[in-house]
């Protein structure tokens, strides 16, 4: 399996796949900047008379409501119909779901103009979506993974999608195939964006790759990976530090370092 996933991040380099990102205003560039260090190409293409042609000839679409304006939401429903049209993937990140109901209904809207191919959230956000009780502060999630593969397994059938909830241990699965990514550090909770980077990444990811599923996995398991080796650099336990270390990371990690290092749980 770590075969596969060292495939998607070498397909991801050789296509140089555009991704299409709608994004927060917090992330934008760290999002930019994440998807250039992994080999993709990233266009934060927002303007409402431009997103629906826009999105028809990116390679993935990234939606990420943490900052949502009225501007964006229009923007949303254009370019996600338009990646519909044309079969791209389209990788929704419901920032603050949990913590403001009206956003549960902003993406139950987005789904009349076209579909999910991939949900990533933490598990407070999954769990609202799947409407289930959440615990959150915010944007962050204070719920525990004990339940964490049922809620998303739940979400997957649900929205006929991949599901993936960040975290400690990050779960991911499509209804069928599952499995848990291991790596990762705290420090990257230490740093604003970290999760906005992982959908921006899992984007790109899909967007080379035909598999959303494998792509996701590979996706989750680079950024957490780059984060061991940000955190293990000198000074990488400082924030700013790190954060620079971690797209330096993202563009050394290879084929060999996934193998010796991914820790993927196959369920």
């Amino acid at each position: 399996m770590h075969n596969k996933l060292a495939e998607c991040q070498k397909t991801v380099k050789s296509k140089t796949p555009l991704v299409q990102a709608i994004t927060n205003y917090v992330t934008i560039n760290d999002c930019a900047n994440i998807l250039l260090a992994a080999g993709a190409s990233p266009a934060m293409c927002e303007a409402a008379d431009e997103a629906f042609e826009f999105s028809q000839f990116a390679n993935a679409l990234y939606l990420n409501i943490g900052t949502l304006t009225k501007e964006q939401e229009l923007a949303m429903y254009l370019a996600i119909r338009g990646a519909s049209l044309k079969d791209i993937p389209v990788v929704l990140d419901p920032v603050g779901c949990a913590a403001i109901p009206g956003r549960i209904g902003f993406i139950k809207k987005l789904q009349k103009f076209g579909s999910y191919t991939v949900i990533k959230g933490n598990l407070g956000e999954i769990k609202a979506l799947a409407g289930l009780e959440a615990r959150v502060r915010g944007v962050d999630s204070l719920e525990g993974s004990e339940d964490g593969l049922e809620v998303c397994l739940k979400l997957a059938h649900e929205m006929d999608c991949v599901v993936a909830s960040t975290g400690k241990t990050d779960i991911i699965t499509d209804g069928k195939r599952s499995c848990l990514v291991q790596n990762g550090t705290a420090m990257l909770t230490k740093i604003t964006g970290a999760g906005c980077m992982a959908g921006a990444l899992a984007a790109g990811f899909c967007g080379a790759n035909s598999d959303s599923f494998m792509a996701t996995v590979a996706a989750l398991v680079t950024i957490s990976l780059a984060g061991e080796l940000a955190r293990e650099a000198p000074n990488g336990q400082r924030p700013g530090t790190f954060k620079t270390q971690l797209f330096d990371q993202i563009s050394l990690i290879d084929e060999n370092l996934l193998q010796k290092r991914g820790r993927v749980i196959w369920l």
